[in-house]
């Protein structure tokens, strides 16, 4: 391993500080061998490799998943240098080759810790450096800014890289409750056997935010709800959530069975009746944000999967900032009994903050009564033990790409479908002049995400 490094461009972004660099120091206290290479931290800002470390454990101590430990951390550090370079400067690869040779560094791993509109660039960078193109490269989302950007970088690094080498992250399909929902659904009959439209209502996915935008206002507001969570985080939960069976638990059986969920979804028609766009108030003062922007921070969509097992179920998403609460949770609501007075059952899985299954069923009030009363059972798996136990989303991920195992990374042709759906509700959303509707920062997000179910008999699972 002497020969490996692992290198991060944009080192001194709060991606790095806050999950990568905690991710690294949790690997190396539980002793995982492989992680055990250089760590090469590629930032603008006049750093000394001591003065970073100093600034770095700070973030280590409050993030990391493991008890800090100042020895743990010292012996984890040994192994990072800081490396002051622009990255955008092309001629700066040049040097950067030269710091690997004298290093006697040829086995590489590249994180693209950066906004989208630097991929390209930096692809262009290593094709100077020695045998970069043998190496892995993982980037963060979204993977473009929209599909045509998407189909060019694609080409890019496709054209440098190997396509085995590419490893596209999303965090979302690291964390264990989206990982346990194959389990969950495939394990169990009295799930696995009614996981169909003739059994289920409706399917709603959640994923809220309570904090605003803070220091990602230039990226942002280019961006919004829909390209930063929807096309990539929500639609991979949706696939694995309403997937087939796979013929294997193969990293290209999950991958098939994904991508037949995406070519399912049903072209849209009535945008009144697909998607609804809110911004929260005060966001227009947010840092870096134009004074004028219709940028939407929260977005509601009601989508079909147009197959056998979905036909006619509608699946709710929904996402936002600056709302109520901070969670994560998919929702399936089973349909109605034939007792009048029973309530619906729900399976909720909590994927954040808090870990686990909620299930919610109809027993008898307990006496000389034929009242019919809910009764609820909520497992949680997110207690102390647990999370030192546990490894997070992007430990899991990133041993993943070292082990050459693409199982919970998104795929291109995923990633293209994904975007050209997207592309189009943008389009359409456009096209009929429709409003982003504003919104009290802490509350459940515009009133017409409500009213976008409610005129179907339906309402959002809080």
């Amino acid at each position: 391993m002497n020969n490996s490094a692992f290198t991060i461009f944009g080192g001194t972004g709060d991606l790095t500080f806050r999950k990568l660099l905690p991710a690294f120091y949790n690997m190396s206290v539980a002793g995982d061998h492989a992680i055990e290479r250089k760590i090469i931290i590629i930032g603008r800002r006049d750093y000394t490799t001591e003065k970073y470390l100093d600034i770095a454990r700070s973030w280590v101590e409050k993030f990391s998943r493991l008890p800090y430990d100042e020895a743990a951390f010292k012996k984890f550090s040994a192994r990072i240098t800081y490396y002051k370079m622009d990255f955008t400067d092309i001629s700066s690869y040049k040097t950067l080759n030269n710091y690997y040779k004298k290093n006697h560094l040829a086995e590489h791993i590249f994180y693209f810790a950066v906004a989208p509109r630097f991929f390209s660039v930096i692809a262009d960078g290593l094709t100077n450096v020695e045998h970069a193109c043998h190496g892995k490269v993982i980037l963060e989302k979204p993977f473009g800014e929209d599909l045509d950007s998407a189909k060019e970088l694609n080409i890019k690094l496709a054209g440098f890289f190997t396509d085995n080498n590419i490893f596209r992250i999303d965090h979302y399909l690291g964390k264990e409750m989206i990982r346990n929902i194959q389990t969950l659904r495939f394990s169990n009959p009295i799930f696995s056997n009614l996981w169909n439209s003739r059994y289920i209502e409706t399917v709603q996915i959640s994923a809220s935010e309570d904090m605003g935008i803070e220091t990602r206002g230039g990226y942002y507001d280019a961006s919004g709800a829909l390209r930063d969570m929807v096309q990539n985080h929500l639609f991979q939960i949706l696939s694995i959530v309403a997937m087939e069976w796979p013929e294997q638990f193969s990293s290209e059986a999950m991958h098939d069975a994904q991508i037949r969920v995406l070519r399912a979804l049903r072209p849209v028609k009535d945008i009144r009746e697909t998607l609804v766009l809110g911004q929260y108030k005060g966001y227009h003062q947010e840092k870096l944000v134009k004074p004028n922007s219709t940028t939407e921070t929260y977005a509601a969509l009601r989508l079909f999967i147009d197959n056998e097992r979905w036909w006619g179920t509608p699946f709710y998403i929904r996402t936002g900032k600056k709302l109520s609460s901070r969670e994560i949770k998919i929702a399936i609501i089973f349909r109605p009994s034939f007792l009048e007075k029973a309530a619906q059952n729900i399976l909720i899985i909590k994927v954040q903050p808090s870990e686990g299954v909620y299930l919610q069923f109809n027993i008898k009030k307990p006496g000389d009564t034929d009242e019919i009363i809910q009764a609820k059972m909520d497992f949680c798996q997110s207690d102390y033990v647990n999370r030192l136990n546990t490894p997070e989303a992007y430990e899991r991920l990133i041993k993943a790409c070292i082990n050459d195992n693409k199982s919970w990374f998104s795929q291109w042709d995923q990633i293209e479908l994904s975007w050209n759906f997207i592309d189009k509700l943008h389009e359409l959303y456009k096209w009929e002049n429709l409003p982003v509707f504003r919104y009290e920062p802490g509350s459940n997000g515009p009133a017409q995400a409500d009213e976008l179910l409610s005129k179907f008999g339906h309402e959002w699972i809080d």
